[in-house]
């Protein structure tokens, strides 16, 4: 999913000409992709909670891998559509709206099964710093594979993916064990959004948060890498494999936080809420040290700060949300943030391409200060979850009671 992506960051200026479309059209690329995994990554984890992590998974990837051929056969018919390649860039629209579909239920359903496959906190933290680290080294990989397969053709991007999607699926039927689930027919739409609604309204101040930061997080990250890839280009003259390297520094660092990040907090929740709030301001002062240089390199640098940063505090959000909610009731909560997370993805190289149009130090101020809000919501979330855990043995009790309640009902 990740590739699916941001492979395509470092080929948008090609696309551009070969298209003779515009930087926001060809950002939008990366924008009905996300927003397709926006409106359909709660319905994929609702279904997970009810059918099955697996069941969701499968057609998910099949879909995947059909809009991504929809695109690499358009894009090779460009010359022939009317209207200086319109014709090509609708139907790459189309297959890029089928290939979010299928994104939907893919990445987002595996935060759940992770949490379902392991026992302890410490297990599922690794687990999911694993996944994290594997979610941001397709980052890495992505500008420098994007930039090698565009040497062969600007369409070969997409037609890697029905490739990918197959290893993937043939991976996930060999080798991936699901515990086994009991079955349950799903409940009415009503039912099951009401039940949603009252699960998030009874944790709104932490989830909001975490909400917030994760799709703060994903802005940032996807708009800096968009501008990143515009400057490389068309001010220095970077394409192919030179142009990934340099795209994949600050991902690399990204990268290497989370695993780390996910290898040691463990199940410690006070250790998750200071990284994410670290990790936030960490972020904030790497982008406001790019506003008064000029050198790229400079830049390049800073924001490596930056995905230090981010890389540090993701795995953290995964695991305070899995640890947090209910085995049965996790996937319709971690979809809901993954929603969230593609919001950023969305909003990023879009927004990013209109500051551009204004100055480069109004989008680096607009970014820092987005990463300093988030930094912010985290230290909000520390002090309002600290005060609600004096409340928990109360709670504890009061559903001790209950259940003597009923039991004492049952034997009259």
């Amino acid at each position: 999913m990740t590739l699916g992506n941001s492979m395509l960051i470092p080929v948008l200026p090609g696309i551009q000409a070969a298209l003779g479309i515009t930087p926001l059209q060809s950002s939008l690329l990366i924008t009905v992709y996300s927003v397709m995994a926006i409106l359909l990554i709660p319905i994929a984890g609702y279904l997970s909670d009810r059918v099955g992590r697996r069941k969701v998974i499968v057609p998910s990837l099949v879909l995947a891998g059909a809009g991504g051929a929809i695109c690499g056969w358009a894009g090779g018919w460009e010359g022939v559509w009317t209207g200086a390649g319109d014709g090509a860039y609708g139907w790459i629209l189309a297959g890029r709206l089928l290939q979010g579909m299928g994104a939907a239920g893919a990445m987002p359903i595996v935060l759940p099964l992770v949490g379902d496959m392991f026992r302890s906190e410490a297990q599922v933290s690794a687990g999911l710093g694993l996944i994290e680290t594997a979610n941001t080294f397709g980052k890495v990989l992505s500008p420098i594979l994007g930039s090698a397969l565009a040497i062969l053709a600007w369409q070969a991007p997409f037609w890697s993916i029905p490739a990918l999607c197959a290893v993937s699926l043939l991976l996930l039927l060999t080798l991936v064990r699901v515990p086994a689930r009991p079955s349950e027919p799903p409940p009415p739409a009503g039912e099951f959004l009401a039940k949603a609604w009252r699960l998030y309204r009874s944790n709104a101040r932490w989830l909001t948060a975490l909400f917030l930061i994760g799709g703060l997080a994903m802005f940032i990250l996807f708009g800096l890498l968009f501008y990143l890839s515009e400057t490389l280009e068309k001010e220095h003259g970077l394409h192919g494999i030179r142009k990934g390297l340099v795209l994949a520094i600050p991902l690399a660092v990204l990268c290497t936080a989370s695993f780390a990040a996910g290898k040691a907090i463990g199940k410690h929740k006070p250790a998750m809420k200071w990284t994410i709030a670290g990790g936030c301001a960490l972020a904030a002062a790497g982008i406001a040290a790019c506003l008064p240089l000029e050198a790229t390199a400079a830049r390049v640098a800073c924001l490596s700060v930056a995905g230090l940063g981010i890389g540090a505090a993701l795995p953290c959000l995964d695991a305070f949300l899995t640890e947090g909610i209910a085995k049965e009731e996790r996937g319709t909560i971690t979809s809901l943030y993954s929603s969230m997370r593609f919001v950023g993805v969305a909003a990023g190289p879009p927004v990013a391409s209109l500051l551009l149009r204004g100055s480069v130090p109004l989008l680096l101020g607009v970014m820092a200060a987005c990463a300093a809000a988030a930094g912010a919501l985290a230290l909000l979330l520390r002090a309002r979850q600290t005060q609600r855990q004096p409340d928990a043995p109360r709670a504890k009790l009061l559903a001790a009671r209950e259940r003597a309640r009923r039991r004492g009902a049952g034997a009259r």
